[in-house]
């Protein structure tokens, strides 16, 4: 997900696809603690794509 893409949509899209996001990293930390983890890159772009929707939403309440 790129900024531009993040900046594009409303702040409740962007508190339900936050909402997404944790369900994801609890997922995957669970599948990794199993052993099941395939696609270990996802943590980190999953990780990324969180700071980067709370960074958008933290300039727009500044604003």
């Amino acid at each position: 997900m790129k900024a531009s893409d993040v900046r594009a949509k409303t702040d409740d899209e962007l508190k339900s696809e936050l909402e997404k996001l944790g369900k994801e990293t609890f997922n995957l930390r669970f599948q990794r603690v199993s052993g099941q983890l395939e696609n270990t890159d996802r943590m980190r772009a999953v990780r990324r794509d969180i700071a980067r929707i709370r960074t958008i939403l933290a300039e727009r309440a500044r604003a």
